[in-house]
């Protein structure tokens, strides 16, 4: 049944650029959304600014510009993180736009008609040098408790004491510095105590699925007061001056609280683009339409996407969400992000390095699954899983099949013996297995089995040892079936990770000259590839070192400092000239004499990521038929060299003394064409 989807993003508040944890939360919106239009399914992808409130205007103001003018800034920075990072969302907008200024009045009226607006007066401290009321972030004064100073106006962070503002000791503006004064206006409330809406809230909450168990807990702990929050009215006005939308059919100048018109800006952003696409809007966002209206948040943000939203859209008119997608947040190596520490990851630093933004895409994904967990980012784990399981694994059958289909087949594929691969690793269980795995959000499942599959394409394509059969033409048929089952495995892995790696994926689907995947209905088989080129490269230590911006310092402990070339004498190198060299274990896939040549032999070398030419003098010491199959060590960023028989990709490397003879190095047991040699 083909479903109708309106996913959203939390929108970010547009005071800054994106991080880390940005990028996180629409990389898995974005995976599942790939997933679902892979399945056939209507999907509308909805993200915007969040543009409103007193920080945005105060910080505004420190630049010199107006709001509009500082929002607009920001806006226009964030196509270079959507794009670098292969995030599509069908429109992005502001909650500073027309539409969010009419749905926000809309639903206020609403909301005011069934009886759940009030006013009422409020004492708050009044900054007479700023001219404006004071949120608690913008007070600071000695605990009434402890008597710390410089404690902001909600808890102490030195006893943990949480108190009311009015309660410090010797308050003062962090904005003027001046004392603040207890000054008394009328603010507006929304009645979110009222019975009507506690019962509709049970009623919504309790409904299966629709919230993790634990997030569902949790809010049901506030809902019945007996969470670290209580069910209260809401404070959903602000006093000038404020960036904000003005509450409508009132004389006196008051704004929407921002927390009240940021998640209707979902909606202004859906209008927005349906008035763009010539579509009902109304289909989308009333009782009874047919779309499923999914939001994807951190869990910082809970308790206004439980209560507050769906209350707010029930007594308005609008159909309320039917699934709020909790995560965690992300650490850098354990710790929260910190710049200072050098713990945070500039996700545009990031693109800037040339770091490929699929690495991060499935890092990503491998750790997610449905739970309301914190993922943590480690650079040694980042590095070991794609080098290990995108390039050594799953691009590895690629580059492995691609050269004996091209040389001996013409680029042909054969499908003779699918059928016995097939159920005998139970290929159509683990397609299913993928699916559902995507389908509940459980990314990091879906990728184990991917990896699992891998495995068996890769020990089935070793054990047949498809190198010794190229050399005997009696074989050539199993030899051909064996790299026609491996190629057509690489296929159904590429359908299976295209929500995590859409960009590789377009260029596989090319290289194996099929339709573009999809997860509604099994490939076709293959009949002709072409010829296979670089589908993803190695992470490297020294791009990783970049984007923690590591010193070199940092790296030498005082104990033993490491010496200078110069003070080491001459003739030595630095770890940095070493890191240079791209070394790599290479398996001998073809070797052979060259006419006309008395030392060189022909060198066809699989490196892990792709194929190799390689001319190399070692034909006094070797039988060329011998070195086929065998693991050598090969240079393999040196510039390609011209040579008279033709371009040589490379150098292996080989050891002699002086006495006679050439001995090619080999590593040991267990290494795999493509490891890095350190």
């Amino acid at each position: 049944m083909r479903r109708r989807l309106f996913v959203t993003t939390a929108l970010p508040y547009a005071n800054g650029p994106f991080h880390i944890g940005h990028i996180m939360e629409y990389i898995q919106a974005d995976i599942w959304v790939r997933f679902q239009r892979m399945q056939g399914h209507e999907v509308h992808f909805i993200g915007a600014d969040d543009a409103h409130g007193a920080p945005i205007m105060l910080a505004a103001e420190k630049t010199g510009k107006s709001p509009e003018q500082f929002i607009a800034e920001i806006a226009k920075g964030r196509k270079q993180y959507l794009d670098g990072f292969h995030i599509e969302f069908d429109n992005w907008h502001s909650t500073h736009s027309k539409e969010n200024t009419e749905l926000s009045q809309d639903i206020y009226r609403k909301l005011d008609k069934a009886g759940l607006v009030y006013k009422k007066a409020v004492e708050q401290f009044f900054d007479p040098v700023k001219g404006m009321y004071l949120a608690d972030r913008y007070i600071k004064g000695e605990c009434p408790n402890c008597g710390a100073k410089d404690q902001y106006g909600d808890a102490c962070e030195n006893c943990g004491t949480v108190y009311s503002p009015t309660k410090l000791k010797n308050p003062y503006s962090t904005l003027s510095g001046a004392k603040p004064v207890l000054k008394s206006s009328e603010h507006y409330f929304f009645r979110l105590s009222d019975p009507k809406c506690t019962a509709f809230l049970r009623e919504w909450i309790n409904k299966s699925d629709r919230l993790q168990p634990q997030v569902a807990n949790k809010a049901k702990e506030w809902l019945e007061g007996k969470g670290d929050k209580t069910l209260a009215d809401w404070d959903i006005s602000r006093d000038p001056p404020y960036f904000g939308i003005r509450i409508p059919d009132i004389k006196e100048e008051k704004y929407l609280y921002v927390w009240l018109d940021a998640p209707i800006g979902y909606f202004a952003s859906l209008k927005n683009y349906c008035a763009r696409k010539q579509i009902d809007f109304d289909a989308f966002v009333k009782p009874g339409g047919g779309t499923e209206m999914i939001h994807f948040i951190g869990k910082d943000i809970i308790y206004f996407h439980t209560l507050f939203w769906p209350a707010m859209l029930q007594f308005s008119g609008y159909k309320a969400p039917d699934h709020v997608y909790v995560h965690g947040f992300i650490t850098v190596s354990g710790d929260k992000m910190s710049k200072s520490r050098g713990t945070g990851i500039d996700p545009l630093r990031y693109l800037k390095l040339g770091m490929n933004p699929e690495w991060l895409r499935y890092y990503i994904a491998a750790k997610l699954n449905a739970n309301v967990e914190d993922i943590d980012f480690d650079p040694d784990d980042f590095m070991a899983r794609i080098n290990s399981d995108l390039v050594g694994k799953y691009v590895n059958i690629a580059s492995r099949c691609a050269s004996f289909l091209t040389r001996y087949f013409d680029g042909k594929v054969t499908d003779t013996t699918f059928d016995k691969f097939w159920n005998a690793y139970a290929v159509p269980q683990m397609f299913g297995e993928v699916g559902e795995a995507y389908e509940s959000r459980e990314f990091g499942k879906a990728i184990r089995t991917a990896m699992a599959f891998a495995d068996m394409i890769n020990g089935y394509f070793d054990a047949a040892k498809p190198w010794e059969l190229a050399k005997d033409p009696g074989k050539h048929q199993q030899l051909h079936n064996v790299c026609s089952v491996c190629i057509r495995g690489f296929q159904l892995l590429t359908c299976w990770l295209k929500p995590v790696l859409p960009s590789l994926a377009i260029r596989a689907e090319s290289f194996l000259n099929c339709e573009p995947l999809q997860f509604n209905r099994v490939p076709e088989p293959l009949t002709r590839i072409k010829a296979y080129t670089h589908l993803m490269t190695r992470v490297e230590e020294k791009q990783l070192d970049a984007l923690f911006e590591v010193s070199k310092e940092a790296t030498m402990t005082a104990s033993s400092p490491q010496p200078s070339p110069a003070a080491a004498g001459e003739g030595v190198i630095s770890i940095d000239d070493f890191n240079k060299l791209d070394l790599r274990i290479a398996r001998i896939v073809k070797a052979e004499h060259v006419d006309g040549a008395d030392k060189l032999l022909k060198l066809t070398l699989d490196i892990g990521d792709g194929m190799r030419t390689v001319f190399a003098g070692i034909k006094s010491a070797y039988d060329p038929s011998k070195l086929e199959g065998r693991l050598t060590v090969m240079v393999a960023n040196i510039a390609p060299r011209k040579m008279k028989f033709g371009v040589s990709e490379g150098m292996v490397l080989a050891a002699s003394g002086e006495g006679p003879g050439l001995f090619l190095l080999s590593p040991d047991s267990g290494a795999q064409a493509g490891m890095k040699v350190k």
